[in-house]
C-alpha cells in the first residue's frame, strides 16, 4: 500500500547532525515502499549553507521555513506575511489572540477549547490573508496582552507582567506560531498527504494540527525526548522575565495538550516520555511505545567477538556535559583505586562544539589532576590511571573501538533521556554500571547494575563488584547484547512504525476525491481505471495525478503567502 507521509521536523532532517536527522533518515531510507514529503522548520541559515543529506528518490519533496528570529531579538530571517492588516482584520485578529492568551494567563476548566479556538482562529486568518506577518509584534497585540495579564482570574504572575514581558513573550510567540504563515498548506502540500508524521512536539507538530483540522489528515507523533520537558528545563536559561516564563511555559503546555488531543497515535520512545505525555493529557488508547533504533552492525566486531576487554579498565563514553555528572564519576573511581589499585578509567568523550561543553570538560580534567596528584607524570606519558579521549582519536580511532577499550562501561548521569551510549555498550556485549536515571532501568532491564544518581560511593561499590568477577561480568554482557538486538535495532524500529502508518489510516475518516462523485454528492461509478487498485509502477503514476479537493482556506493560502520555500 502506497502512502505519501509529510514528515515535519524542527531544525533536524535533513540539514542538521545527530540523533533526530540519523532516525529520520533511517525512517525515510527503510519505509521506500511509501512516498515522503519533507517539511523542516528552519533554526538558522548555517545549517542549511552547509547543505543538506542526500536524499532517496521516494522523497517527492523537501521544504523549508524561513529561519527564525534569534532569541535575542536579533533578525535572522523574516516571518512571511503582511506587515498591516486592515481595520476588519485587526479586529478578527485580535479577538482570535485574545482567546489564545486568556488561555494562558488564567487556568481553564475541563474540556476547555477556548485556546484551540484562538490557534485554529489565527490560522484561518493567516491563510486567508498570507500570514499573520508582523500582527504579534503590533501595538494590539501587546495591549490584548496586558488586558488578558490584568483580567480578574489571571494568575499572580500574569498580575505582574511588565510592558517588557508582554513585548517579549509576544515576540516568542511570533516565533512559535511561524507555521502559521507557511504555505505548505495547499494541493501540492499537507493538503495532500495521507498522513502527518511530527518527529517531535511542539512547534514542528502544528502543521499536523492544522493539516488535521482543515483537511482531515491523520497526525502521527514521535516524542524521544519530551518537547514540554525540553522546553521547562531551557527556559530558565532565558533572559525572559519571570511572568514572560511562566506565560510562555503554559503555552507550549496548552500547545502540548492540543497535539496529544488531536493526534491520532502518540509513540514515545520510553516509559519516561510516556509517563509526561500522560501527565500533559495524552490518553493511554493513543500511546505506543517505540524504542530508537540503532545500527547493530557498527558494534557486531565487538559484541561477537572473544575479546573481554582490559579486565582492569572502566569506560565512560559520552557528551561532556554537566547533567553527565563526570565530576561524580572521577569522585566515585577514587574509591574504585582503592579497593583496586591497578584500575583505570578511560573518559572518551565526543569533541566539543559549544564553549560550555568545552569549559566543563576543562574543569573534569583539573578535577582529576587534584584528586589524583601522585600520577601526574605517568598520566603526561598516557599510563596514569585516569586518561581523557575524543572518538577519532588515536586510542579511539572508531566509537565501538572506545567500548573495545574495557570490561565495564559506566554511565554516572544524574539527568538522562533515552541513554543512547548505554545500548551501543549493550550492542558491544558489555556489563553495565548504570545510575537510575530517565529510561535507564527500562533499558537495562536486569542486563546490568544500577545505582542511585549523586551517590559516587555506591557508583564505586557496583564497579568494583564486577572488576573483581569476570564471569558475571560476561554473563551480564552477553544478556545485556541479547536484549539489545531484541529490542533496541533499526529494524525493530521500522517494523514498528510500517505498522503504525497503517494503524493511523484505518482509524481516520475515508476521504474521497472530488472527481469520484456526481452534483449530488453520491460516488460515480467506474470514475478510476480498475489497474490504479493493483500494485505496479502504474499505481503510483495514477495516485500522483489524482488531484485533491482543496479548501477555500487552503487555495487561498497557496495563492496569497509568501511563507516558505521549496
Amino acid at each position: 500500500m502506497l502512502v505519501r507521509i509529510g514528515l515535519l521536523t524542527e531544525g533536524g532532517h535533513p540539514y542538521a547532525s545527530g540523533e533526530t536527522r540519523l532516525w529520520c533518515d533511517r525512517l525515510v531510507r527503510g519505509l521506500s515502499q511509501h512516498e515522503f514529503d519533507v517539511y523542516t522548520l528552519g533554526r538558522g541559515t548555517r545549517r542549511e549553507d552547509a547543505g543538506r543529506a542526500p536524499l532517496p528518490p521516494h522523497v517527492r519533496q523537501v521544504r523549508t521555513a524561513p529561519p527564525w528570529t534569534a532569541p535575542d531579538g536579533a533578525r535572522v530571517g523574516r516571518t512571511p506575511g503582511p506587515r498591516t492588516y486592515r481595520r476588519r482584520d485587526r479586529h478578527r485578529f485580535a479577538g482570535h489572540f485574545e482567546q489564545l492568551v486568556t488561555a494562558l494567563c488564567r487556568p481553564g476548566p475541563a474540556g476547555d477549547t477556548t485556546f484551540a479556538d484562538g490557534l485554529y482562529g489565527l490560522a484561518e486568518l493567516a491563510g486567508e490573508r498570507g500570514g499573520l506577518g508582523g500582527a504579534l509584534r503590533s501595538e494590539t497585540a501587546a495591549r490584548t496582552l496586558e488586558a488578558a495579564c490584568r483580567a480578574p482570574g489571571a494568575r499572580r504572575s500574569a498580575h505582574r507582567a511588565t510592558v517588557s514581558d508582554h513585548l517579549a513573550l509576544t515576540g516568542r510567540l511570533e516565533r512559535v506560531l511561524l507555521p502559521l504563515s507557511l504555505d505548505w498548506y495547499g494541493a501540492d502540500g499537507l493538503g495532500a498527504a495521507d498522513l502527518c508524521h511530527a518527529a517531535s512536539g511542539g512547534a514542528a507538530a502544528l502543521p499536523g494540527l492544522l493539516a488535521k483540522r482543515f483537511f482531515g489528515t491523520p497526525l502521527l507523533v514521535t516524542e524521544y525526548g519530551v518537547q514540554l520537558r525540553a522546553h521547562y528545563l531551557t527556559v530558565g536559561g532565558t533572559a525572559l522575565g519571570t511572568p514572560a516564563r511562566s506565560l510562555l511555559s503554559a503555552f507550549h503546555g496548552r500547545l502540548a495538550a492540543e497535539v496529544y488531543r488531536q493526534a491520532a497515535l502518540v509513540t514515545p520512545g520510553n516509559a519516561h516520555a510516556r509517563r509526561w505525555q500522560e501527565r500533559c493529557g495524552a490518553d493511554r488508547g493513543k500511546l505506543r511505545t517505540v524504542y530508537p533504533g540503532m545500527e547493530a552492525e557498527r558494534f557486531a566486531s565487538v559484541g561477537e567477538g572473544a575479546d573481554p576487554g582490559d579486565p582492569r579498565t572502566l569506560v565512560w563514553v559520552g557528551r561532556a556535559e554537566p547533567a553527565k555528572d563526570l565530576a561524580g564519576l572521577l569522585r566515585a573511581f577514587t574509591e574504585v583505586r582503592r579497593a583496586e589499585p591497578g584500575s583505570r578509567l578511560r573518559i572518551v568523550a565526543v569533541p566539543a562544539r559549544d564553549p560550555r561543553t568545552a569549559a566543563y570538560l576543562a574543569h573534569c580534567r583539573a578535577l582529576a589532576a587534584r584528586l589524583f596528584p601522585q600520577d601526574a607524570a605517568g598520566r603526561a606519558a598516557g599510563g596514569g590511571p585516569v586518561s581523557f579521549e575524543e572518538v577519532g582519536g588515536p586510542g579511539a580511532p572508531r566509537l565501538a573501538d572506545a567500548y573495545a577499550a574495557g570490561c565495564v562501561i559506566v554511565l554516572s548521569s544524574v539527568a538522562e533521556g533515552f541513554p543512547v551510549n548505554l545500548v551501543e555498550a549493550m550492542l558491544c556485549g558489555r556489563a553495565t554500571v548504570s545510575t537510575d536515571t530517565g529510561a535507564v532501568v527500562e533499558v537495562v532491564g536486569g542486563t546490568g547494575l544500577v545505582v542511585p544518581p549523586g551517590d559516587p560511593r555506591a557508583l564505586a561499590e557496583a564497579c568494583v563488584a564486577l572488576l573483581r568477577d569476570p564471569e558475571r561480568r560476561a554473563r551480564l554482557g552477553a544478556a545485556a547484547r541479547a536484549r539489545a538486538l531484541e529490542l533496541f535495532t533499526v529494524e525493530q524500529n521500522l517494523a514498528a512504525f510500517r505498522a503504525l502508518y497503517l494503524e493511523a489510516l484505518a482509524s481516520a475518516p475515508v476521504r474521497r476525491e472530488s472527481e469520484a462523485l456526481d452534483p449530488d454528492g453520491d460516488p460515480l461509478p467506474f470514475a478510476h481505471p480498475a489497474e490504479a487498485h493493483v500494485p505496479g509502477h502504474w499505481t503510483a503514476a495514477a495516485r500522483r495525478a489524482a488531484p485533491r479537493p482543496t479548501p477555500t482556506w487552503a487555495a487561498t493560502a497557496a495563492a496569497t503567502s509568501g511563507g516558505g520555500r521549496a
